[in-house]
């Protein structure tokens, strides 16, 4: 239940702040003073229409399940837009996506707009005749049914998927087979390109590595001078013998590092260094070089499996369809019982709004997660697409009432734009009855220009219009026959319109 709500902004409105009892709340007033506005504002605070305002805070005492979205729920819980630059959503001060504000409150408001077709969506009608049904194993069997239903779905679409590779198998295989032989063909080995690199490198400055070695070999045949010089100094040599065995470990290093570049085949070294770069240009690195070919390597094994792997899908898919089909069957006939039980209840609501008898029809349709049943509805024989504009939303009010008594123990909050619209007194005075049924376990919010349907309300509000914007305010017994005496006979207040209100009112 919304006990509490405040708006900032909201176009026409510039603050309002109110609260809300249980049952059938009223919302009334002039055209074009804000009613569909302020009902807005509700719905964009729950991420179920654009926002407008600038904030919208509610105060929520329904226990709300918000630990699947990582969020606290509390015995009475805060929801809060903001918008400035952004608009940010947030429950008891945690801040949540418009998307999860959505799926939130869906649990627990439902809003219905001029010519909305939710309630005669087939799987929430095939849901509403299962909870008629008198096998009281029959809702959790649906539940497997739709589980083992989903399992076949994803063995089907792993089918399917083999069937189109296989399709184009030799051309994949081909591709991986080619792959793994330009890979192969150059055989890398992890730091080989560093290696080769610096290979490259000594053979770029080879001539003038020899050039100086030579220059530098001439300093050996002045060592035994430097020897004699220490010794006639009579000075330790043995730093400068040390540092000459250094340097002449070094440049016999270089020599047969020389020696090594000179066997070197170099025309193949240079095209080794081109292949190994091709390679890294098109994989990445060596090490992801070799993990593309182990890739590729395991992809061939699968496409040499892939007969065996669908042959075996195909027993599976058909053995678990052979189940589904024969529990559909079961599911079937137990609605097919139930029917009549559906089209009565229905019917009994709309007798009470004076309206025709309904049609639910069960076909049969290709199997899907409730099994392979479609429920079609007809008012007095004709398509409800062809019905008129308060048929089809008094049929819905039928649809409502009969899902609130079977499926609902709280049915949380809801909104309705002008649901009594184009009938007449006695009509609207039926959909007020009908509401009122309702409101044991909604808060129904109605926007009406009917004073059938505000004179049943637990609570009225009147929206006005001035200069100075939009308000909103509670009216009392004395303001109501007012209110109601207006919405008969219009600005103008006669006598009899006072009257007829009063005895709306029960007076």
């Amino acid at each position: 239940m919304i006990e509490r709500l405040h708006v900032k902004n909201q176009l026409s409105f510039k603050e309002v702040d109110v609260s809300f009892g249980k049952g059938l709340i009223a919302f009334t007033g002039p055209s074009g003073a804000g009613k569909s506005v302020f009902m807005q504002a509700i719905l964009s605070l729950f991420g179920q229409s654009e926002a407008n305002a600038s904030s919208v805070e509610a105060v929520i005492t329904d226990k709300i399940e918000l630990e699947e979205f990582g969020l606290q729920s509390d015995d009475i819980n805060i929801f809060k837009y903001t918008k400035e630059k952004s608009t940010r959503y947030f429950i008891n001060t945690q801040s949540v996506s418009k998307k999860s504000m959505s799926e939130i409150s869906n649990s627990f408001l439902n809003s219905l707009a001029v010519r909305d077709s939710e309630e005669f969506e087939n799987e929430r009608l095939i849901t509403l005749l299962d909870a008629l049904v008198k096998e009281p194993l029959h809702v959790e069997q649906v539940k497997e049914f739709t589980q083992l239903f989903l399992e076949y779905k994803k063995l089907k679409a792993k089918l399917d998927e083999i069937e189109n590779k296989e399709r184009k198998i030799e051309e994949l295989k081909e591709f991986a087979s080619f792959e793994i032989a330009k890979i192969d063909d150059v055989n890398p080995s992890i730091g080989e390109d560093e290696e080769l690199m610096s290979f490259k490198r000594s053979l770029s400055k080879k001539e003038k590595i020899e050039e100086s070695l030579e220059k530098a070999n001439t300093l050996l045949d002045f060592e035994s001078s430097v020897n004699e010089f220490l010794n006639l100094v009579e000075k330790d040599s043995s730093f400068f013998d040390e540092s000459m065995n250094e340097l002449r470990a070094i440049m016999e290093d270089e020599r047969d590092r020389l020696n090594t570049l000179e066997d070197q085949d170099v025309e193949a070294l240079l095209e080794r260094i081109e292949k190994i770069s091709s390679l890294k240009s098109r994989y990445g690195s060596i090490e992801e070089v070799l993990e593309y070919r182990k890739k590729k390597v395991k992809e061939l094994e699968e496409y040499e499996n892939i007969s065996f792997e669908k042959a075996k899908l195909i027993a599976t898919c058909k053995e678990k369809l052979n189940v589904l089909k024969t529990k559909s069957k079961v599911l079937s006939q137990r609605r097919i019982d139930s029917l009549k039980i559906l089209n009565q209840k229905i019917d009994s609501y709309l007798e009470m709004l004076y309206m025709p008898k309904v049609d639910i029809m069960l076909n049969e349709v290709e199997l899907y997660e409730k099994g392979c049943d479609s429920l079609h509805v007809e008012l007095g024989r004709v398509n409800i697409k062809k019905i008129s504009s308060g048929e089809y939303n008094r049929l819905r009010l039928a649809f409502i009432a009969t899902t609130s008594e079977y499926l609902l123990d709280v049915g949380g909050v809801l909104i309705l734009d002008e649901i009594d619209a184009n009938l007449s007194g006695k009509e609207s005075m039926s959909v007020a009855k009908v509401l009122k049924i309702l409101s044991k376990k909604y808060q129904i919010f109605a926007i009406s220009h009917q004073p059938q349907l505000s004179s049943q309300a637990d609570s009225h509000f009147l929206i006005t219009k001035d200069t100075d914007g939009s308000r909103v305010k509670l009216l009392d017994y004395e303001q109501r026959i007012v209110e109601l005496a207006r919405m008969v006979s219009g600005e103008d207040v006669s006598s009899e319109a006072t009257l007829f209100a009063k005895k709306l009112l029960g007076n």
